[in-house]
């Protein structure tokens, strides 16, 4: 990258900035994918048609993200050495964790999964505690996220605690996505130390995405429904993708994860609300209240900075 993206990248103002677009990005996906399901007539178990869904998605976000850092002038091509650890990264961080992902929207609902989906902030910040010396949890911090993931948990209150209102194959294949991405994305970190973090993001992007369409074919995925606004939603899915993952990735590039990994917190909240404003539904339902109002504490908790005491 050149000095005057690193430096805009490294601000301290950009990190609040960036990553709350990036979540907002990533919170209009639930409704995306949900309204894909239907113009391409994907059934919820037809899991080779989901995965060839993702890959057109992904190979496109990929391509795009390659593409635009070649009309800038970035030098696109990977050192030799980093051919490998850019592929695993595209193996899991888009491969393995959309398998995941794409497979527990189809079981939830779009206001669950974006909920579930606030448990990848828990994941990333302890992760990076065990990884980073300078990213240690801090009280405040530990408790921020407890806040929050109560907040997960209260989304999922069923009839009564001995029966959550929570599926493996829905819920849980939502918060195993959460887990694989937040140790992929500490994994793309200490690459992007080395690379371009966007160029990074495009070639991984590219190979997860190619890797998903390729499994999706080979199993038999088929999808039908091409129609313009099919093509402009597919279209706009790349283009949130390759939007909200390269930047998140410059962002993660120069800053600790701790501090970008918290705004994964909103992503929920711009979720529900685009769920149900388009899905109609129950945003106002008292136990996705309950945990809209725990997830934003807890993303107070954690970023809200204490008043320095002068000396």
């Amino acid at each position: 990258m050149t000095d005057r993206t690193t430096s805009f990248f490294a601000r301290p103002g950009s990190v609040m900035l960036l990553a709350t677009f990036c979540c907002l990005l990533w919170g209009s996906a639930y409704l995306a994918i949900k309204q894909g399901y239907a113009l391409f007539h994907i059934a919820s178990g037809d899991v080779p048609a989901q995965m060839l869904f993702a890959g057109l998605r992904f190979t496109a976000a990929g391509v795009i993200l390659l593409v635009a850092a070649r009309l800038i002038g970035w030098k696109i091509e990977l050192p030799q050495r980093e051919w490998l650890p850019v592929g695993m990264l595209g193996l899991t961080q888009t491969a393995i964790q959309y398998v995941f992902f794409y497979i527990g929207l189809a079981f939830a609902t779009g206001t669950k999964s974006s909920i579930m989906n606030a448990t990848g902030t828990f994941f990333s910040v302890l992760l990076a505690h065990f990884l980073y010396h300078n990213d240690r949890l801090s009280q405040r911090c530990v408790i921020g996220c407890s806040v929050g993931f109560l907040g997960v948990a209260a989304a999922n209150y069923g009839p009564t605690l001995l029966q959550p209102d929570f599926t493996l194959a829905g819920e849980g294949s939502v918060v195993l996505a959460a887990f694989i991405l937040s140790a992929a994305t500490i994994y793309g970190k200490m690459i992007s130390q080395r690379i371009n973090a966007i160029v990074m993001t495009g070639w991984q992007m590219s190979f997860g995405g190619l890797v998903l369409t390729a499994v999706g074919l080979i199993t038999g995925g088929r999808m039908q429904g091409f129609t313009p606004t099919s093509l402009a939603l597919l279209g706009y899915m790349a283009v949130l993708s390759s939007l909200a993952f390269g930047l998140w990735s410059a962002l993660l590039k120069y800053h600790p994860v701790g501090k970008v990994a918290v705004y994964n917190f909103l992503i929920p909240v711009f979720g529900v609300a685009l769920s149900a404003i388009f899905l109609g539904e129950a945003i106002f339902a008292w136990k996705n209240a309950v945990a809209l109002v725990l997830v934003c504490a807890g993303i107070w908790l954690v970023t809200a900075e204490r008043p320095k005491t002068s000396g």
